[in-house]
């Protein structure tokens, strides 16, 4: 450990960069608190401030602009691929589309502190053609704001958080062997906390197939499409006759929403697990629909198998 601290000394501008970088491509790598570090070893005058700052921010660029360039190439699929390596990738996809959708470019800079977001807003914004210039603009922006708070927090409880230091490397293994502990019990939380989720979330689902079926037959389910508005301006195809009303719209009971007792109802939208047609399918089985599906693969299933689509 002591030697741990060392080599953070001397190499601290080397590790910022590397561990914002790391955590700006969505590795679990706690960059957060080696700014922190970073921000006490400053207050010590050991690390060149300037050094420090422009690491952060070039690797926060370079990181953010590889996913920004990923949305705008390959669009909304490519963000679907990037949540499902996410330890919340139920979340992801929807909590970046409400991101996105109310505070636009200057979501970037909320993203940063916001866990299973940070990765998802920079090809989100892609996918929605931000352009590049503002992209860059804001996304530098939110990078000296991630830094300076960050290093600001080490600076202010340098004293503490030299003390910690000091003690950690009079520990030693013991240390170290109580900061695996700590990582171990945290990723357990998070697993138990996603069980959990899927388990409030686990329904039976409907193939596109099925749902090709009743659509033809006498009485044909009622479809929603619950995607977020991003989401519909990302790809506006929708199934035919389906009707648009976001998952929030249905959980705040929106007036002009059809009635649905006595109805079997298809959901459907764009996110791993069908998460939010499947939170919608409770909610409309609560207030009386005889059977809410999700749709299996949502939108992406009902392209692939070839049926027809209309616009938004």
């Amino acid at each position: 450990m002591a030697q741990l601290m060392s080599l953070l000394v001397q190499n601290a501008i080397a590790i910022v960069f590397a561990a914002s970088f790391a955590a700006r491509l969505g590795l679990p790598v706690p960059a957060a608190a080696v700014l922190v570090v970073s921000g006490a070893l400053l207050a010590a005058g050991n690390v060149s401030v300037a050094g420090v700052v422009l690491a952060a921010v070039l690797a926060n660029v370079l990181g953010d602009g590889a996913w920004f360039y990923a949305g705008r190439r390959f669009g909304y699929r490519f963000m679907r691929l990037l949540c499902r390596i996410s330890l919340s990738p139920d979340s992801c996809v929807r909590r970046g589309e409400s991101l996105i959708g109310r505070w636009g470019g200057l979501s970037l800079v909320a993203a940063k502190f916001v866990p299973g977001v940070s990765v998802v807003a920079p090809p989100m914004a892609g996918a929605l053609g931000m352009s590049v210039w503002r992209f860059i603009g804001f996304d530098i922006g939110a990078a000296l704001v991630w830094t300076v708070v960050f290093l600001g927090l080490g600076w202010a409880f340098r004293d503490q958080i030299q003390e910690v230091l000091a003690m950690l490397a009079q520990a030693g293994g013991i240390a170290t062997a109580a900061l695996v502990v700590v990582l171990a019990v945290m990723l357990a939380v998070r697993y138990w906390r996603r069980r959990a989720f899927m388990r409030l979330t686990g329904m039976p689902r409907i193939s596109v197939d099925e749902l090709h079926e009743l659509l033809a037959s006498e009485a044909p389910p009622l479809v929603i499409d619950v995607r977020g508005e991003a989401g519909v301006q990302v790809d506006p195809r929708r199934i035919p006759g389906a009707l648009p009303y976001t998952l929030k719209a249905l959980q705040q009971r929106h007036p002009e929403l059809p009635l649905v007792g006595g109805r079997d109802v298809v959901l459907y939208c764009n996110c791993p697990n069908e998460v939010s047609a499947a939170l919608a399918a409770r909610v409309l089985l609560a207030r009386g629909a005889r059977r809410a599906l999700p749709l299996t693969g949502g939108l992406d299933a009902w392209v692939a198998s070839g049926r027809p689509t209309s616009l938004h």
